[in-house]
């Protein structure tokens, strides 16, 4: 092959900065979860997975995973085309109905993927506003910066969370300029909220657009589900709500909500909605019953039992001398600051003590802030977490890494 040298120098690049990522294979097994099975070169072992987007567990709900059957039973396994030519189905509009009314729009539309979602929609907006500024966290998801990169806009990044450092650059720019403010309401590397509220004012006070990435608080917040915007009743000031399908409710997917103009806007112009693959019809009605039962009361007592067992995660780590971040959410990051220790830690977990938790380097995170990052769900259990805290202290001693002041 041509140019071979310059794929070996990449990888070799990765590697020699401690940073080269290993895939895990493995089986999940239904009923079981965070119990999974690992196969290795030499063998399979039975693990408990602590780093999982599932929040929940949805993805092993009966109830979910018995509307898949029947789908696939009925409708076949794709979708068939795009959602223009033949490719929509009773799933995908009554889910985006059900979307839209969670968030409390008029409309909503799906994508194949939550990153699809902000890359297709961010950067569609800079073909609607041509003159546009968008205003983005420095902390936001890599698929919003991408859009907002292919959008053509001009882009000002402010400092996390620092509505300050946001007003004096909005200030900066011309009044008569189209402008939107891009923001998450949990980041998920840190476990901390964007100040929803303070930003709204100051779209408010400028005349700007209001973005909200809600990927890893939408089925974990709010009375149903909905989000921090829901809890913090704020959806009626957020312009366009993206969210997911595949974390807390377990499918797979991403969306938009907003009103009817908007939504047909970047249905009608988005090329990331227009020439991709419809979502499977099974994923959809998997995710409709998702949606749909975490806006019960059966939706708010897991989420209260993950919120209670988050809690308590952080209060173990805490007790045992541990560098937890000690965050408001259901984020539990472990700090280890170096990135072939935070592989090394992850690894001797996995293989020693049968704890499978993703090392998290550069580029997800800044370098010299990798960490481990843990996500307990309601059904990890305290014997679970003493196990871990356990395995943990005993590798954090094997290689020699400061635990907390």
């Amino acid at each position: 092959m041509k140019h071979l040298k310059a794929f070996e120098d990449a990888l070799a690049t990765i590697h020699d900065e401690g940073r080269y990522r290993v895939f895990v294979d493995l089986h999940r097994h239904r009923g079981r979860f965070p119990k999974a099975t690992a196969r290795f070169e030499d063998g399979e072992r039975e693990i408990t997975v602590w780093c999982s987007n599932d929040y929940l567990g949805m993805g092993q709900d009966d109830d979910v995973i018995e509307s898949m059957h029947e789908a696939v039973d009925s409708f076949g396994a794709g979708s068939g085309g795009t959602r223009n030519i033949s490719g929509t189905t009773r799933f995908h509009v009554d889910l985006e109905r059900e979307l839209a009314d969670l968030h409390g729009k008029s409309s909503a539309l799906l994508f194949t993927s939550g990153y699809v979602a902000n890359e297709a929609t961010l950067s569609t907006l800079g073909k609607i506003f041509p003159d546009l500024i968008i205003y983005s966290d420095a902390q936001n998801h890599a698929s919003m910066i991408e859009g907002i990169r292919r959008s053509g806009a001009d882009r000002r990044v402010f400092r996390h969370n620092d509505v300050d450092h946001l007003r004096a650059l909005i200030e900066n720019d011309p009044a008569d300029r189209p402008k939107l403010i891009a923001f998450e309401s949990v980041y998920s590397m840190d476990g901390d909220v964007g100040p929803l509220e303070a930003l709204c004012d100051l779209a408010d006070e400028f005349d700007a657009l209001t973005y909200l990435d809600e990927v890893h608080a939408v089925g974990l917040y709010g009375d149903n589900g909905a989000g921090v915007a829901e809890r913090d009743e704020l959806m009626d000031r957020i312009d366009i709500i993206e969210g997911t399908l595949a974390k807390a409710y377990g499918v797979m997917g991403g969306y938009i909500a907003a009103e009817d103009t908007v939504v047909d806007a970047i249905r009608s112009m988005a090329s990331g909605f227009i020439f991709t693959t419809s979502t499977c019809p099974v994923m959809a009605a998997g995710a409709l019953t998702s949606v749909r039962k975490l806006r019960t009361d059966a939706g708010r007592a897991l989420r209260q039992e993950q919120q209670a067992n988050a809690a308590l995660l952080k209060r173990k780590f805490q007790d045992a001398g541990l560098p937890v971040m000690m965050t408001e959410t259901h984020i539990v990051p472990l700090m280890v600051g170096d990135p072939e220790r935070c592989k090394a830690l992850s690894d001797t977990l996995l293989f020693d003590f049968g704890i499978y938790v993703q090392p998290i380097n550069y580029p997800t995170v800044a370098k010299g802030t990798e960490r481990l990052r843990f996500t307990p769900s309601p059904v990890h259990d305290e014997a679970m977490m003493d196990e871990l805290v356990e395995a943990l202290l005993a590798v954090w001693k094997q290689l020699g890494l400061d635990k907390a002041a």
